[in-house]
């Protein structure tokens, strides 16, 4: 929880950004977005096929830099 007491002669505005830069740098708003969409485990064949998927395109890849079609 992130805590900012008000300085003596210190204005309203300064205080509102000194806070917001507190929230920023503490991370409270990256757990808090992350918590607003909860995503489902994927399924075992859902991560088969992005694996074969990767595979596939690693060999194309490949034959396209041994070609010569593709920069290192």
């Amino acid at each position: 929880m992130v805590e900012v007491r008000r300085r003596e002669k210190e204005s309203s505005s300064a205080l509102a950004r000194r806070f917001s830069k507190k929230v920023q740098l503490s991370g409270v708003l990256l757990v808090a977005r992350g918590q607003r969409s909860a995503s489902r485990p994927k399924s075992r064949a859902q991560k088969k096929r992005e694996a074969l998927h990767r595979i596939e395109k690693r060999k194309v890849f490949e034959r396209m830099r041994k070609l010569g079609k593709k920069a290192e």
